[in-house]
């Protein structure tokens, strides 16, 4: 992998990861039309996610700090309940972690034609949070947080939106839409640090593939697009203002089953 493809992979996982437009799907897309594999990198493909966890951190760094300031008062207030329903969120992503990680792994192999059905699918979803928004602006319950969860673990297919997927069906759910952001961005840093630690564990880090400026490049595109990618994205849900992204989605989709052909 070159510099500049790094820096062009590390600008589409960044922005990509926020918007709901399927970060794996792209990427994907991107490995296909660069002729590149990123995972012959466990060292790049690490780098750029911490940098989308870093970029969440940075843009949420006062909601983060008021929730440990809740969670370390130790007892049951709005923040410690916050926390919860992440764990929560975070059941069924595990058990699909646990159970099917090797059929999820088997799917990332440029299969454009899945990419692009799937792709599909996040358009419908993100189509349907805007007519089917009740706009009841409740708060999130422990169960709306396992149904969120259940559209995160769903979205662990390549070119199903994880931000599109939790967010639509927040909405859907009558949601408060600050909250559903919030939510949806916040519950993703454990498993994306989860999964990374368990694949630096196993992987081999000595093949040499890739050099350290690429992943350097790599990580500070990533980062750089991800911060404005996520900023934007809650300013977007706030609105609900998300049809244009399905879309999006909807010609992607199209174009990648037609290429597929």
């Amino acid at each position: 992998m070159t510099t500049l493809q790094a820096l062009i992979l590390g600008i589409i996982q960044g922005l990509t990861e926020f918007l709901p437009v399927s970060s794996s799907g792209h990427i994907e897309i991107g490995k296909a039309l660069l002729g590149v594999n990123v995972t012959e990198s466990l060292e790049y493909s690490i780098a750029v996610h911490a940098a989308t966890v870093l970029s969440t951190l940075v843009v949420f760094r006062k909601d983060i700090i008021d929730l440990f300031k809740g969670v370390f008062r130790f007892k049951m207030n709005a923040e410690t309940h916050f926390v919860l329903k992440i764990g929560v969120s975070m059941i069924p992503v595990l058990f699909v972690g646990i159970f099917f990680k090797d059929d999820v792994e088997n799917l990332f192999n440029e299969n454009i034609l899945f990419v692009g059905s799937m792709l599909l699918i996040t358009a419908i979803l993100l189509a349907l949070s805007k007519y089917l928004n009740r706009n009841q602006n409740s708060p999130i319950g422990y169960f709306d947080a396992f149904i969120i969860g259940i559209a995160q673990a769903v979205a662990v297919l390549p070119g199903i939106s994880r931000s599109g997927a939790t967010i639509s069906t927040g909405l859907m759910l009558g949601k408060s839409k600050d909250e559903v952001a919030k939510f949806s961005f916040l519950m993703v840093i454990i498993p994306i640090l989860g999964a990374a630690a368990l694949d630096l564990l196993k992987g081999d880090t000595t093949g040499g593939a890739i050099s350290s400026t690429a992943i350097i490049t790599g990580f500070i595109a990533a980062f750089v697009s991800g911060y404005f990618a996520c900023s934007w994205m809650v300013k977007l849900v706030r609105k609900s203002n998300l049809l244009w992204f399905a879309v999006y989605c909807a010609i992607v989709g199209l174009v990648a089953i037609i290429a597929s052909l």
